[in-house]
């Protein structure tokens, strides 16, 4: 199964909302349709970066990137639901680099 991931910055929580909320909206969106290999919260040039590592189950190339794409909307989706987020980014992993889709 090919390897995805999706990167979003994160600008600020909603009212009412925990940090760890963002992270647990980002791995439940994923996580409805894809096997999530892991996740992790980087700050870059100050902002926080959170990143969802995911399997796509294996099809024709192009179909995978788009499941792939479309997890990494969903992802912002929910995690919009708790926090602003900025920058959604999406990347397969291929011959040991992660490309961007």
């Amino acid at each position: 199964m090919p390897s995805f991931r999706a990167t979003l910055q994160i600008n600020g929580l909603r009212p009412g909302h925990a940090p760890e909320e963002v992270m647990d909206m980002a791995v439940a969106a994923v996580g409805a349709a894809h096997v999530v290999e892991a996740n992790q919260l980087d700050i870059v040039a100050g902002t926080p970066r959170i990143t969802v590592r995911f399997m796509v189950e294996a099809s024709e190339h192009d179909a995978e990137n788009q499941f792939a794409r479309n997890a990494a909307v969903s992802m912002a989706h929910g995690v919009n639901t708790v926090a602003s987020s900025g920058a959604l980014r999406t990347y397969r992993r291929q011959t040991g680099k992660w490309l961007a889709i």
